[in-house]
């Protein structure tokens, strides 16, 4: 299958998990679930992400502009940093790693029990029963993670300038509100809603597409997290183009 026969594929595949009739009713508890396993379960390793992305980001930025600067721009530069860039790209790359490979897995295994077939034999459909709830929670998950990774990453790059570069929480602070512009905050949101939908169509796409055993489920789980990782770059960019190009 060449590039272009791919992304087809792949797109017919997103909008035939999107748009398959459903009711709410019926299909909450499976969405509740997987924000559970998508957004609770990710949380303990986004959090530690976060904080050695505040305390690396400040070591690096005070490095390079200290001295020369006001020391308030320690805060301006962290803040526009952490919410253009690192928290929403390093949480998805995050999420991708753990959560796509998981769907791809999990998702194959039942293709090649044939668990789907069944699915199918009772008038289940599988888009819905299966892939409808991963995107959905994983669109809801990854722009809350999102943010609670931006909080955790400023409050330890606060932390470690004011302990360590003798920068007070209030001069931080100051750099870090006094030049907030909400389309730093929001653009990095909108920025993770399109790799939330990536990750998620990743991992129930080659799921999906397993044939054969567990050497194939296997691969499956490989290739959704290649191809999330480059989705997510390939939005990164886009995104950043758009809305601050």
């Amino acid at each position: 299958m060449n590039l272009f026969s791919f992304i087809g594929d792949f797109s017919t595949f997103l909008v035939r998990s999107i748009i398959v009739p459903w009711k709410f009713k019926t299909t909450k508890w499976r969405i509740l679930q997987q924000i559970y396993s998508i957004g609770i379960g990710s949380l303990p390793i986004i959090v530690v992400i976060a904080v050695f992305t505040g305390l690396v980001s400040t070591v690096q930025t005070s490095y390079q502009i200290i001295g020369s600067v006001p020391r308030y721009i320690i805060g301006t530069t962290i803040g526009r940093m952490v919410m253009i860039e690192l928290g929403p790209i390093l949480t998805a790359l995050m999420v991708s790693g753990r959560c796509a490979s998981s769907m791809a897995a999990e998702i194959g295994t039942m293709r090649v029990t044939e668990q789907i077939d069944a699915l199918e034999t009772m008038a289940i459909d599988p888009y819905r029963f299966l892939n409808l709830p991963r995107i959905i929670a994983t669109f809801i998950s990854v722009p809350i993670l999102t943010i609670i990774a931006e909080l955790v990453a400023l409050g330890s790059g606060a932390f470690y300038a004011n302990h360590f570069l003798n920068i007070p929480f209030g001069v931080f602070n100051y750099g870090l509100t006094h030049f907030f512009y909400a389309r730093d905050f929001f653009g990095g949101l909108i920025k993770a809603l399109f790799f939330a939908i990536v990750i998620a169509a990743a991992g129930c796409y080659f799921g999906f597409k397993v044939k054969g055993g567990a050497k194939e489920v296997g691969r499956a789980a490989t290739y959704a997290v290649v191809t999330s990782s480059i989705g997510i770059l390939l939005f990164d960019f886009m995104v950043a183009l758009v809305i601050f190009g």
